[in-house]
């Protein structure tokens, strides 16, 4: 009987797939030895295959105008990199030579795109899609961009009271049209703990929101409606209607908004987190081209263009964590524990917030027998494990002795995408928003309240710094 770990893998799944192979008992990660890295480095690490960040780019937009072709759409595609997904300076810069346009999210991201415009990776053509909560400081920013000569900024409306914020900041800068975008608010799937999405405005609002604030407003031109599925773009009933919903609402509003040019399909592709995975992503693109080349066809309107916001899809698969396994222990017949050399929870955040799961693969020992394990970290929390995979909600590795002379090998692999922004990774934060105040409060001798700050929020220089953006003199 077959009972080796690479006899399951190869029993269960095509093995070797697309980034994954054997090299002389070694797990390979597209074409890179482990086994070395390892021997150079130690573990633990974290390393980011920048290759794969050109070819998923390149993929969705073969994929994307190919469709185009075959229905002889009328509009322009555009890929656009989120960069809350991942934004070290090496990552995005990396998407960039690939023509990628940018969607940003808070208000440090505005000083992130103009320290790459100084350093030559944008330009003032590349297009900006800004999301998120408008702040004053973040709306002020946009619009700075504008002046100083972006020609493609396009402000996402989140809420009707940003389109006001906007509008006077605007006029007290003396600028001309700023292009605007509304976010419709989507309905939640049904296992959500609310209704209706917080983000974006209501869909029944927006057509009124177009003619009270913007329609007749010198300020602004209505350029993009955005939608976003919080699942990604899914073969399902739920994608697919609100997608329906999004074109209704597109048409009805281009009736009335002649400059209204732009559908932003937000949500973003799913990426591999087993060895399963299965994805038709040349389908769902042709159907939702030709879906919008057919609706617009018959509303007798033209096809917009059509943008995309990927983060995880662009830079998940890039991403893998490998550690050593320190200890085993049998804690009862039934649970055997594999203990690495780092904290889950510190680096695989995902994993027990939202419990996401990823591609979990030995480097070594694949000739061995395998045990049903669960993988816990060094940390004292009772949540630093890893105990269920998505397909088989059980993990499985190589049995090893600790006699070995070799240690035993894991690798996490497709965590490219919001580890390090969630985990903190050397104070940065999702979405580089930045640490609040710390505030102190003490009593003195005769119990008076003595406040001091310990620290004052984080600035823009500390987390591009920790970022990899050095500051141009």
């Amino acid at each position: 009987m077959k009972n080796s770990y690479f006899d399951l893998i190869d029993q269960t799944y095509y093995f070797p797939q697309d980034g994954f192979d054997i090299q002389d008992g070694y797990l390979m990660f597209h074409g890179i030895s482990l086994k070395y890295l390892i021997e150079k480095y130690g573990t633990p690490f974290r390393l980011i295959y920048l290759p794969r960040i050109r070819e998923q780019v390149r993929r969705a937009r073969n994929l994307f105008r190919r469709s185009m072709n075959r229905v002889r759409y009328q509009g322009n595609y555009h890929y656009c990199y989120c960069t809350k997904c991942c934004h070290f300076a090496h990552v995005v810069k990396t998407a960039l030579k690939e023509g990628v346009h940018l969607e940003t999210s808070s208000s440090f991201d505005i000083d992130l795109i103009r320290r790459l415009w100084k350093q030559g990776d944008v330009t003032t053509s590349t297009i900006i899609v800004n999301n998120g909560y408008k702040t004053p400081d973040y709306i002020e920013k946009i619009l700075a961009l504008q002046k100083d000569g972006f020609k493609n900024v396009i402000p996402v409306i989140d809420t009707d009271a940003e389109l006001d914020r906007i509008s006077a900041m605007a006029e007290q800068m003396q600028l001309e049209k700023i292009k605007v975008g509304i976010r419709m608010a989507i309905d939640e799937e049904p296992q959500s703990a609310y209704y209706t999405s917080r983000l974006g405005v209501r869909r029944h609002e927006i057509v009124h929101l177009f003619h009270d604030k913007i329609k007749d407003n010198p300020l602004l031109e209505l350029r993009m409606l955005h939608f976003f599925v919080d699942s990604g773009i899914k073969d399902n009933l739920y994608y697919w209607g609100e997608f329906q919903k999004a074109m209704e609402l597109f048409t009805e509003l281009k009736r009335v908004a002649p400059t209204l040019s732009a559908l932003n399909l937000g949500g973003g592709f799913p990426i591999r987190n087993n060895l399963g995975f299965q994805y038709d992503y040349d389908y769902i693109i042709n159907e939702i081209v030709s879906t919008v080349k057919d609706i617009c066809t018959a509303e007798g309107i033209k096809e917009p263009d059509i943008f995309t916001e990927f983060g995880k899809y662009t830079v998940g698969e890039s991403g893998a964590i490998i550690f050593s396994v320190l200890e085993q222990k049998q804690q009862n017949d039934a649970e055997l524990w594999y203990i690495v050399d780092n904290s889950l929870m510190n680096t695989i955040p995902d994993a027990w917030s939202i419990f996401e799961k990823f591609i979990l693969l030995p480097i070594n020992k694949w000739d061995h027998p395998y045990a049903r394990v669960n993988i816990g970290g060094i940390s004292c929390d009772h949540s630093d494990y890893y105990n269920s995979e998505d397909l088989n909600q059980q993990v499985f590795m190589p049995k090893y002795n600790r006699q070995d002379d070799e240690p035993l090998y894991l690798g996490f692999f497709h965590t490219g995408a919001y580890q390090d922004s969630i985990s903190g990774y050397g104070g940065i934060k999702h979405c580089l928003i930045p640490s609040p105040k710390h505030i102190i409060i003490d009593r003195d001798d005769k119990g008076n309240f003595v406040d001091t700050i310990y620290r004052n929020e984080q600035t823009v220089q500390e987390m591009l710094s920790i970022l990899g953006y050095e500051e141009m003199s």
